[in-house]
């Protein structure tokens, strides 16, 4: 405890403590070498690999840290979560090993393979409830319940042992690199991780860069400390699920304001390129959360030539059924993937002057939405094409106004975009 502003900061001791409390149950993973990474960025690019956790993500060690520090009157009351994600299975985990009752609130809409997957790593110690329609709701019930029944909230990351928890990626990152490290890319969604290593870090290794990193539809961290104060977002994007909060836990701001070099938010289109490319080229598979970190290394690609890096990959639980949704936003944001609104005149052979004439042999269509009007001279279609190069984007609008089919441009129109793509 810091005397002066009463601020929390965990001890290195606290933190050791942790890591023997949850060695039994928390693999060390693998500080691994990236060759490909290194070679494209000139640098020493090493991956910590919490995705190989035996439930795929960190959360496992501030979990099982917390309700491992419970009285025996609060274990016997039991525990209660909110969560649909990586935390969840970390409490179920926990619970089961431990013979603590859990009751794990979830929206009503969570996908079936996450329900499922909490209930096998907790068993007949865990009790799932799927209240409301958003995690505001699921969160609202968990209290509900804490309050009537005395039972111990676990906090996904605004919570001492939690943060202890986490830390512990530090002390191992620390014990498994003998070269002084210049960076350490983590991701940051309600900053427990953040807060854990970099106070590590602070004690032990304080030239090192923690760079934090958030997706840039939900830059909570970033904007409370610009701002000097932890602040809620009113909106946020949510498909960096593991990342996505609308306000950071107050624990880890004070921590994170205090100890982070930097804090640097990625377009949600970049992480989808980089899942593919893990996928594709690695045979890693991650979440989106998981891939914010080595997302960043594009964006301090000159800080960190000829520098030791370390991108610590904090999950693989990705559900098989976003691969499309990830493919277009990844295609989007390479400047591949636009659509259109294509008028096409009300005339045998118009779709084929446009697909001949108009498209490049490396152009792909693929999307095609278009209704019949008989009583006008063109008609609209909602037109979505894959470009081979990005540069080909502005001769193939140049050669739809030249002859006259070029109706809009909808990529850069959110609004029209959702509607009618």
């Amino acid at each position: 405890m810091n005397k002066e502003n009463k601020t929390y900061f965990p001890s290195i001791d606290n933190i050791k403590v942790a890591a023997d409390t949850i060695k039994k149950v928390s693999a060390v993973t693998p500080l691994s070498p990236s060759l490909r990474y290194s070679k494209q960025f000139n640098a020493n690019i090493l991956l910590k690999r919490e995705d190989l956790q035996q439930v795929r993500s960190y959360k496992i060690r501030g979990a099982y840290n917390k309700i491992s520090s419970l009285t025996e009157v609060q274990s016997s009351n039991g525990v209660v979560c909110a969560s649909a994600g990586n935390h969840a299975q970390g409490v179920a985990l926990s619970c089961k090993l431990l013979k603590i009752k859990g009751v794990i609130y979830m929206p009503a809409p969570t996908p079936n393979q996450k329900v499922e997957q909490v209930k096998m790593f907790g068993e007949d110690f865990i009790e799932i409830k799927l209240v409301g329609d958003t995690f505001d709701d699921a969160y609202h019930a968990a209290m509900l319940e804490c309050n009537e029944l005395k039972k111990t909230f676990i906090h996904p990351f605004n919570d001492e042992k939690v943060i202890e928890g986490q830390a512990t990626i530090g002390l191992e990152i620390l014990e498994q690199t003998d070269v002084p490290l210049d960076y350490v890319f983590i991701a940051v969604g309600g900053g427990g991780l953040a807060a854990g290593l970099s106070t590590v870090f602070k004690a032990l290794s304080p030239n090192t860069k923690i760079i934090g990193v958030e997706p840039e539809g939900a830059p909570s961290m970033t904007v409370s400390i610009k701002n000097n104060k932890n602040t809620e977002l009113e909106h946020i994007e949510k498909f960096i699920d593991g990342a996505a909060v609308k306000r950071v836990g107050d624990l880890n701001f004070e921590i994170c304001k205090v100890n982070l070099h930097a804090m640097l938010t990625v377009p949600e289109g970049k992480v989808c390129e980089t899942i593919l490319e893990l996928y594709n080229k690695d045979a890693i598979v991650v979440e989106p959360a998981g891939a914010l970190s080595i997302s960043a290394l594009d964006f301090y690609a000159e800080e960190i030539k000829g520098k030791n890096v370390v991108c610590v990959v904090s999950g693989s639980n990705n559900d098989i059924t976003r691969t499309p949704e990830i493919k277009e936003r990844a295609l989007l944001y390479a400047n591949l993937k636009h659509y259109f609104i294509i008028n096409f005149p009300q005339r045998a052979g118009a779709l084929k002057e446009f697909v001949v004439d108009i498209l490049g042999e490396n152009d792909d269509v693929t999307y095609f939405q278009y209704a019949k009007k008989t009583n006008r001279e063109n008609g609209s279609a909602v037109v979505g094409i894959q470009l081979k190069s990005a540069d080909d984007l502005e001769p193939l609008i140049t050669k739809m106004k030249t002859r006259n089919f070029y109706g809009d441009y909808l990529n850069d129109k959110p609004d029209l975009f959702q509607f009618l793509v």
